[in-house]
């Protein structure tokens, strides 16, 4: 268990006036707990209360998985039969005292599973979103994630280098995809990788979330990565734009925009900034530029357990950064078409500004 990160959370609880928290398998529960569950049939369900208790609980052939926790911790272990499951859950729910109390959720996250067992156990609590309490808390990254950020980046960037040494006109999109992912794990990634990385050649490019096709590459074509390793549960995501042996007039024009506007976005990071301007900064450079309309992402979001994460940089937000935040700075011109540019770079919030975590080369580079 993760105890400085349970005390933060257990300080908001009675800031908020909640009793407890329920998690179940997913980013939040790895986070306090240090644990990794699968979401399957057998449900599994943390407890943090307000006065500093924790429970679990867990299938009993789980409780390997246990071993080496502080004592302190309630553990309430099941069998594989499901007749006797809500007993478990009525027992959790009367030693944690959560009958009659207020308890929050993540309502993106809990399964009607968990949740069903949990309000038949204590059918006189009440159940509440808590999504803003825990993204205050995860939000603010500590060292030791900044460093397990910095290894998935740093596995990320060297698979792509050995994907590119591989690559050669006539491939797929697909077949790309596929040999960058294998470099991915080769390089040291977690099995369960960031996300499918995408790979998107030619007027495909435009596109930006596009999904790896059979697509021949091309000469002339750009070639879009957008990619990310996993180290221990954290993410990477980074984007690379290239240019097949040579580029395109339109694509030639627009790179250095983006660049530049990575550059001033990067430039501008700092806490206390509102995210909303932080996205009007790297825009204004590509507005001046003529091609706006071109742009019509966000500038970029947080990352940490998940790939996306608060804060999300767009126009509108009026969120202040804050000193511990990692964030995507990824502005991109996108020409139906032609196809699209994206130099995208992850940065962590310093009490002084920003530093750039990623370092792979900027400049437009010419492969195959």
């Amino acid at each position: 268990m993760n105890l400085n990160r349970i005390n933060k959370i257990t300080k908001i609880l009675n800031d908020e006036g909640l009793s407890a928290l329920a998690l179940n398998p997913g980013p939040s529960f790895t986070y306090f707990s240090n644990l990794s569950f699968h979401l399957m049939e057998r449900p599994v369900v943390l407890i943090l209360t307000a006065n500093h208790e924790i429970g679990i609980v867990v299938p009993e052939f789980e409780m390997l998985k246990l071993q080496g926790l502080p004592s302190s911790i309630k553990t309430f272990p099941y069998p594989d039969n499901p007749s006797v499951w809500g007993d478990v859950f009525s027992n959790a729910c009367k030693v944690m005292n959560l009958d009659h109390q207020s308890i929050g959720i993540e309502p993106t996250q809990m399964r009607f599973l968990e949740l069903n067992y949990l309000q038949k156990a204590a059918p006189n609590a009440k159940f509440l979103a808590a999504n803003k309490l825990l993204e205050r808390v995860r939000e603010e990254k500590d060292e030791d994630e900044v460093n397990l950020i910095l290894k998935s980046i740093e596995i990320a960037q060297n698979a792509l280098e050995a994907t590119l040494q591989w690559f050669k006109p006539g491939t797929t999109e697909r077949q790309v995809a596929n040999e960058l992912v294998i470099q991915l794990l080769r390089a040291g990634s977690d099995p369960e990788i960031s996300f499918s990385p995408i790979v998107a050649s030619g007027p495909n490019s435009a596109n930006p979330h596009a999904v790896p096709t059979d697509r021949i590459i091309e000469a002339g074509d750009p070639l879009l990565f957008d990619w990310g390793a996993r180290c221990q549960g954290y993410c990477s995501d980074l984007t690379r734009t290239f240019v097949v042996q040579k580029p395109h007039p339109t694509i030639d024009q627009i790179y250095p925009i983006v660049a530049q506007a990575n550059q001033a976005g990067r430039d501008a990071a700092r806490p206390g900034l509102p995210a909303g301007d932080l996205d009007a900064v790297a825009r204004k450079v590509i507005d001046d530029a003529g091609f706006g309309k071109f742009f019509k992402t966000r500038l970029g979001h947080g990352f940490g357990l998940e790939v996306h994460e608060t804060p999300y940089l767009y126009p509108e937000s009026r969120i202040p950064l804050a000193t511990g935040n990692i964030i995507t700075i990824e502005p991109g011109i996108y020409i139906p078409d032609v196809g699209g540019v994206r130099i995208e770079d992850d940065v962590v919030i310093t009490p002084n500004g920003c530093r750039t975590l990623s370092y792979m080369p900027r400049e437009m580079r010419i492969i195959g």
